[in-house]
C-alpha cells in the first residue's frame, strides 16, 4: 500500500505541476516540466516522456547553411527561441586554404534548466556542439582539409542541424530506438509499436495455427511471396524501411517449378554460410524448414498467387534462364537506397531531408568507406557519369554542374546499369527483373526501371488472383478473416494496402512521393 500511495501522490504533484506551468506564460519559468520528467519515479516519468518523444526524435532537422557574414541564418530551437548564425573566414593557422569561425548567438531560453544541440557538417566532417547559456557561442575549423571544402564553405555554407527534441529527448529517443533490433518480446513489442504510431499499422492477432500446410500442386512459378520480420536485426531495419516507403512488408521471395515438378524459392537476400547476402534458389523444403524453425525474426509470410491471365504470359524458360544467370551474386546493396528516394522532398519522414541524408553518408563514409562506397558511391558515380569519385568528390563534384545533392538522389535507376560486381538487384528487383525477362511487363518493358520499385509497389501491381474462389483451399483455412491473398505464416493477419491495384505504365513509380502516415501516392508518378 506504502508504494501504491507514493506512486498517487506522484501522479497528483506531476498534474498539479503541469496545470500551474502551464497557466504561466508571462515569465520564463526557472525550469520546464519535461527537464525534469526523468528524475521522477520510473513508472511517472517513463510513460511521459514515451508519449513525448520517439526514435523519430533521433533525426536532427535542417535549420540553415551559412556561407559568410553577411549570410546570416535565424531560427527557432527547441530550448532558445531565438538563434542566429553567421560564418567568419580566417586564416590563423597559417594554412594554405586558412580556417574559419561558426558563430551562434542563442537567446530567449523557456527555461533556465534547458540546452541544445547541434550537429555541423561539411561534405568532409561532421560535429557536435551543445549550448545552455543566452550567448555568442563560436565553432572553430583551424584548417580546412582541402581546397575543395573551402570552396564548398564559401559557396553553399556550413550545414546546421538541431536535435529538435534536446539532449533528454534525444536519449529518450535512443531508449527507443534500441529495442528494435534486439531479438527479445521487448523488441518485438517495440516494432509493433513503432509502427502502430508511424504509419497506422494494425497487428490483429490470428486464430492458431499460425502456420499453413501448403499442396505443393497448388503452386507455380512466378508466384510471390512477401515477408514481415518484426524482431532482431533484421526486424529492426525492416521496420525503418516500411516507415519511409510505405511497404508493410519487409522481404520478398518467388517460386520456381522445374520441369520434373520440383518447387523452389528463388530470393536476393538469403544468407550463405559465410554470412553474405547473397542470390540464392533453395529447394522449397529447405527454405520452409528455415523459416518455420530457425528464423529467430518472427517471420510473417503471405503469398499472392499470380491471376491465370497474368500466369499464362509467365515465359518460365526466361524466368529460369534469369534466375540462374544470377544465382550467386550479391544482394543489390549499390541501388536499394535509390528505389526509395524519387522525389526532392516527397520521399523524407519529417525532419528526415537530403541535407541529413547528405551529412549521414559523410559520417558512414568517414567510419565504413568500403561500406559507404557499396551502398551509394558507385550508384551516385553513375548519375554523374563519373567513375571513382568518393562522396565529398560527388557532392563537389554536382555543386560544379549547378545540381544540388537533393536533385541527384531522384536521378532514377536504370536496370542495365552494371556495377563493380555486376548487376545489382535488391530482393524485389530481383523479382520483378524476372517478371521483365518473363514478358509480364510486355510491351511497354523498355518503358519500365524496376530497380525503381519497392515492395509496395509490387504487392500493388495488377498481377495477383482477384477471384477468392480460386484460391487454393487451404489458404487462410483456419482464419475467420478472408484475406484477398494467402498468409501461411504468423501470428498477426497481414495487411498490404493497395494490394493488386494497378496496372503497370511506362516509367511507373520513378517520381512517387511516400511521405507518411498517409503514403498518398499521385496517379501515374
Amino acid at each position: 500500500m506504502a508504494s501504491s500511495s507514493s506512486f498517487l501522490r506522484c501522479c497528483l504533484l506531476l498534474y498539479l505541476f503541469f496545470f500551474l506551468f502551464s497557466h504561466v506564460q508571462a515569465v520564463k519559468t526557472p525550469f520546464h516540466p519535461r527537464d525534469v520528467l526523468p528524475l521522477l519515479p520510473r513508472q511517472v516519468s517513463w510513460p511521459i516522456l514515451n508519449s513525448l518523444n520517439s526514435a523519430v526524435d533521433l533525426l536532427p532537422t535542417f535549420v540553415g547553411s551559412v556561407s559568410s557574414q553577411n549570410h546570416i541564418v535565424s531560427w527557432k530551437g527547441a530550448c532558445f527561441f531565438e538563434n542566429t548564425a553567421w560564418m567568419e573566414f580566417h586564416n590563423k593557422s597559417g594554412s594554405e586554404f586558412g580556417g574559419g569561425t561558426l558563430h551562434i548567438k542563442v537567446s530567449k531560453a523557456h527555461s533556465w534548466t534547458c540546452m541544445d544541440l547541434y550537429v555541423f557538417a561539411t561534405p568532409y566532417r561532421v560535429t557536435w556542439d551543445y549550448y545552455f547559456r543566452s550567448r555568442e557561442h563560436t565553432l572553430k575549423f583551424k584548417e580546412w582539409e582541402e581546397r575543395a571544402e573551402y570552396e564548398y564553405v564559401k559557396n553553399k555554407g556550413i550545414s546546421i542541424f538541431l536535435m529538435q527534441a534536446g539532449m533528454l529527448g534525444t536519449l529518450q529517443a535512443l531508449w527507443e530506438v534500441f529495442p528494435l533490433f534486439t531479438n527479445t518480446e521487448w523488441g518485438e513489442n517495440a516494432n509493433l509499436g513503432f509502427l502502430e504510431k508511424h504509419m497506422g499499422a494494425t497487428f490483429e492477432p490470428r486464430p492458431q495455427p499460425w502456420n499453413t500446410s501448403i499442396s505443393v500442386d497448388d503452386i507455380h512459378s512466378g508466384d510471390f511471396m512477401v515477408l514481415s520480420k518484426i524482431r532482431g536485426r533484421w526486424g529492426g531495419f525492416e521496420t525503418l524501411e516500411k516507415w519511409v516507403t510505405g511497404s508493410y512488408a519487409g522481404h520478398s521471395a518467388v517460386f520456381l517449378k522445374d520441369f520434373e515438378g520440383k518447387l523452389w524459392v528463388a530470393e536476393s537476400g538469403h544468407e550463405n554460410e559465410k554470412g553474405e547476402d547473397i542470390i540464392a534458389i533453395i529447394p522449397w523444403e529447405e527454405w520452409w524448414n528455415f523459416e518455420l524453425n530457425k528464423d529467430e525474426s518472427n517471420p510473417h509470410i503471405a503469398l499472392l498467387p499470380l491471376h491465370p491471365d497474368v500466369r499464362a504470359k509467365f515465359n518460365e524458360t526466361a524466368a529460369w534462364e534469369y534466375a540462374l544467370s544470377m544465382a550467386g551474386k550479391p544482394y543489390g546493396y549499390h541501388n536499394m537506397l535509390f528505389s526509395w528516394i524519387d522525389t526532392i522532398d516527397g520521399n523524407y519522414p519529417p525532419p528526415l531531408d537530403a541535407h541529413l541524408v547528405a551529412s549521414a553518408m559523410t559520417v558512414w563514409s568517414e567510419m565504413q568507406p568500403e561500406y559507404a562506397a557499396n551502398l551509394w558511391n558507385e550508384g551516385l558515380n553513375k548519375r554523374l557519369g563519373t567513375q571513382g569519385l568518393n562522396l565529398s568528390d560527388i557532392l563537389v563534384e554536382t555543386e560544379k554542374r549547378g545540381s544540388s545533392f537533393d536533385q541527384l538522389l531522384t536521378v532514377p535507376e536504370q536496370d542495365d546499369w552494371i556495377y563493380s560486381d555486376g548487376k545489382s538487384t535488391s530482393c524485389i528487383a530481383f523479382i520483378l527483373e524476372m517478371y521483365k525477362e518473363a514478358g509480364l511487363f510486355d510491351p511497354i518493358a523498355d518503358s519500365i526501371q524496376v530497380t525503381e520499385f519497392t515492395i509496395k509497389d509490387a504487392y500493388t501491381l495488377k498481377f495477383f488472383e482477384n477471384d477468392s474462389s480460386r484460391l487454393p483451399k487451404w489458404c487462410n483455412d483456419a482464419d475467420d478473416v478472408k484475406l484477398p491473398y494467402c498468409q501461411i505464416l504468423g501470428k498477426y493477419r497481414m495487411e498490404l494496402p493497395g494490394f493488386n491495384s494497378l496496372d503497370p505504365y511506362p516509367h511507373m513509380n520513378e517520381r512517387c512521393p511516400s511521405k507518411p502516415p498517409k503514403y498518398f501516392r499521385p496517379q501515374n508518378c
